[in-house]
């Protein structure tokens, strides 16, 4: 991520089950919540055309180790909820991104500072802050397989 590459993204509305965590490592328990789930749905037999976001909710306080993390897979209208999930689903409105693609293990780049190039390039940029939610996508490969390793980061923008 040494030169930003970004792209303007329109976000369209999007139908989601989401798996929520919370404590230190808030990022694992959501997943693993949310892949519990699709397994006993038969959903992670084939990842294609299915989109995976998360974000921070609530984010980090001051003087606390703690914060929550929220994951979501894309599902069609198919999908209901069953009693007892400790998976709800989701209605998410979409909104207008500035994108740019982060891959761990690039050399001297970690969550925190690819979101804070982001905003840099944003803040150059003749884009504003906007208020809908912050994203990162993580990334299927054309194989139908997640990679772990590989995210976009959606900036909510307005014009």
């Amino acid at each position: 991520m040494s030169e930003m590459n970004v792209r303007i993204v329109r976000l369209e509305p999007l139908r989601v089950a989401c798996g929520s965590g919370f404590g230190t490592s808030p990022e694992s328990q959501a997943w693993d919540r949310l892949k519990a789930w699709m397994e006993g749905r038969g959903m992670l037999a084939d990842l294609k055309g299915r989109r995976f976001f998360g974000f921070n909710n609530p984010n980090p306080s001051a003087g606390s180790p703690n914060y929550g993390y929220d994951q979501w897979v894309t599902v069609g209208p198919e999908v209901q909820a069953a009693p007892g999930d400790e998976v709800r689903l989701l209605g998410f409105e979409g909104g207008l991104y500035a994108v740019a693609r982060f891959k761990i293990g690039d050399p001297g780049v970690e969550f925190p500072e690819a979101w804070q190039r982001l905003v840099m390039w944003r803040e150059r940029s003749r884009y504003k802050p906007a208020h809908h939610q912050w994203l990162e996508e993580a990334i299927v490969s054309e194989a139908g397989e997640l990679k772990y390793d590989e995210f976009d980061l959606y900036l909510p923008i307005a014009e």
